[in-house]
């Protein structure tokens, strides 16, 4: 029997964690997230990956992945205020989704300074089917990479999105 895809694709593994799995546990976030940033990360060679959630004017972090040894410690219930974060300018389009060097953003003042450096960085929007933005999903490094690509990112960011307005409807 031919199968038409590779079952060892990220994007069918992540595709059938977040879309195969039972959530019980969590009907906001599926379960299987932290695997999938666990992926995300490992195929970017970034050293965090994490959702977010906007709610009440806050950036909450949903789940994270980070690099064993990354600081600072970054944790799920972490938040700032939204408009001082990366992710609300990458939704308003202030920020490209896609940055492979991020100093000069951050030296001409268009991202604040995270207190870390960061290399590259990269996000999307999570968009619920009725439009609304729940949060986003990023990664970054401290180095510059290469070979970044946002891609990834916004393909699983439409699976946890269709997954997300699935329950909530």
């Amino acid at each position: 029997m031919m199968m038409d895809y590779d079952p060892n694709d990220i994007d069918v593994k992540i595709s059938e964690l977040l879309v195969a799995t039972s959530d019980e546990a969590d009907p906001e976030l599926p379960s299987a997230v932290p695997e999938v940033l666990r992926l995300i990360r490992s195929k970017l060679n970034m050293d965090v990956a994490f959702v977010s959630e906007f709610t009440d004017g806050r950036r909450t972090f949903k789940a994270v992945d980070s690099a064993p040894g990354f600081t600072p410690h970054l944790e799920a219930g972490m938040s700032d205020p939204l408009e001082e974060s990366w992710c609300q300018r990458v939704v308003e389009g202030r920020l490209p989704e896609e940055i492979r060097d991020a100093a000069p953003y951050v030296a001409s003042g268009q991202a604040p300074n995270p207190g870390f450096p960061i290399g590259t960085h990269l996000s999307t929007p999570v968009r619920l089917a009725d439009g609304t933005v729940y949060g986003t999903l990023c990664c970054f490094s401290r180095g510059v990479k290469a070979e970044a690509d946002a891609d990834l990112l916004r393909r699983t960011a439409n699976v946890l999105a269709a997954k997300l307005s699935a329950g909530r409807g």
